[in-house]
């Protein structure tokens, strides 16, 4: 899959990334994958739901992946909670 049709959740409101994977789903994008990290990752999750629920329902989930990153913070690794939801037409 090509890396520009991933959208990167953070802190933004959940419609900013629904807009954002609307655009590259409409724009030809035959899959889209969402990524988040952290407390994003219900935000992650929510901004998948709308798109399926209210925008497109012939939206199928793909697949869904979990893992654990290990980050470096004030001299110390942290583990961090990653998600990977791919969305596809």
């Amino acid at each position: 899959m090509a890396e520009e049709h991933v959208v990167f959740v953070g802190n933004k409101p959940v419609m900013n990334y629904v807009l954002a994977a609307l655009t590259q789903l409409n724009e030809g994008a035959g899959e889209v994958t969402i990524k988040a990290r952290g407390r994003a990752i219900s935000r992650a999750v929510d901004v998948a739901e709308i798109l399926r629920n209210r925008f497109m329902p012939n939206l199928n989930i793909k697949g869904i992946k979990i893992d654990t990153e290990e980050l470096e913070s004030e001299g110390r690794s942290v583990n961090v909670s990653t998600i990977e939801i791919a969305l596809a037409k």
